[in-house]
């Protein structure tokens, strides 16, 4: 991987967000979906904070990836978890003030990752996002993780329940862990 990583910001606000400079990758999913350690599976180093408690992160963090020259060349930007009992009400709020604002009128955002559970039948509120993004009309990828929990049939199943659930064509399969599937992300992420 060409690139290294550098904390830029976290936003609770539209007014905080960088300023648009480079293409932006955002990640999204429920909380426990295992975003951070994919972020950190991908960039190769301990970016994204791993929290034994879902839903800890309550901002948009945002990461630069440069290249050996230091020159920025994309920015992931990490949202906050969605679907966990505790916080969900709290990270539904703001939604409207900074999460809704960033996913529909960010310039530079050219593909959202939207990662699943494998090891869960589908969710109605995975359902409602990806809904959300097809509706405003923005790049997406839906990326199904922890595969490496599950066995070659079980893991067929479960990925094709997760296609036909939500209406998809393609589905990445991808493990933290394993790195199973980390090198076809970032093809799709350097595609877009």
């Amino acid at each position: 991987m060409p690139y290294s990583t550098q904390f830029l910001l976290s936003a609770v606000a539209a007014e905080q967000f960088p300023a648009p400079t480079v293409p932006e990758i955002a990640f999204l999913g429920r909380s426990n979906v295992g975003k951070s350690s994919l972020l950190n599976a991908l960039v190769g180093d301990k970016a994204a904070k791993v929290s034994s408690t879902p839903g800890r992160t309550r901002a948009i963090n945002f990461f630069s990836l440069v290249d050996p020259s230091q020159k920025p060349k994309m920015v992931f930007a990490d949202l906050p978890g969605y679907g966990y009992a505790k916080i969900s009400k709290s990270i539904s709020a703001g939604w409207p003030t900074f999460i809704e604002p960033y996913l529909a009128g960010r310039a530079t955002l050219r593909l959202c990752v939207c990662l699943v559970d494998s090891n869960i039948p589908p969710q109605p509120s995975d359902r409602q996002l990806i809904d959300w993004l097809r509706a405003a009309g923005r790049s997406f990828a839906v990326v199904a993780t922890k595969v490496d929990r599950l066995s070659g049939n079980v893991r067929t199943k479960n990925l094709h329940a997760i296609k036909k659930a939500f209406e998809l064509d393609e589905i990445l399969a991808v493990s933290a862990k394993t790195k199973h599937g980390i090198g076809e992300l970032w093809r799709r992420i350097e595609s877009a």
